[in-house]
């Protein structure tokens, strides 16, 4: 993630931190999974939409806590202390944007696939937020991108994320028989 947030457009390469385009690819397909599962729930076995949402939020809550600390804020936490506190985070996420968001959506008439979209949105800023800097607080190991987050870092990530004036990236030599 953080070879391709240095390549981001716009200037956004100097304010987006690598560990949020992880969790936007990991919370993407964590949200598939929480769609597909709910379009079976509530589709196919015509389980009621407020049980419907409650199971496959939580089973995509699950995969989405546990691959986020594992691969994109590589936590060394305790599990004892981020798990309550992540159940705790998408438990009051649950009862505000998705039975909130959710049904008010529903009320207004809206398909209930477009209005899970529409409440996923407004969760994922929250979300992210709260692993950020509650729930996933120890990670260090993010690099940081530009400038801005250099700042951040120790002077030896700074030193290897700022580029040198007149440097070329290394070029590993040949070896023999290549």
């Amino acid at each position: 993630m953080a070879a391709v947030a240095r390549r981001l457009p716009f200037g956004l390469s100097e304010v987006v931190p690598p560990n949020v385009l992880g969790y936007l690819c990991i919370n993407l397909c964590t949200f598939c999974i929480d769609l597909g599962l709910l379009t079976v729930f509530h589709g196919v076995l015509g389980v009621i939409p407020p049980v419907a949402v409650t199971l496959s939020y939580s089973i995509a809550s699950l995969v989405s806590y546990g691959v986020n600390r594992v691969l994109n804020f590589r936590s060394h936490g305790s599990l004892g202390t981020q798990l309550p506190l992540s159940i705790a985070i998408f438990a009051v996420n649950y009862l505000i944007f998705l039975l909130g968001v959710f049904e008010g959506l529903l009320a207004l008439g809206l398909e209930y696939q477009v209005a899970r979209i529409l409440a996923a949105c407004c969760e994922g800023v929250f979300l992210y937020c709260c692993m950020r800097w509650l729930v996933f607080r120890d990670a260090t190991t993010n690099k940081p991108v530009g400038p801005q987050h250099a700042a951040e870092a120790s002077p030896q990530a700074a030193a290897s994320v700022l580029p040198r004036e007149g440097s070329r990236p290394a070029v590993p030599a040949r070896r023999e028989g290549e």
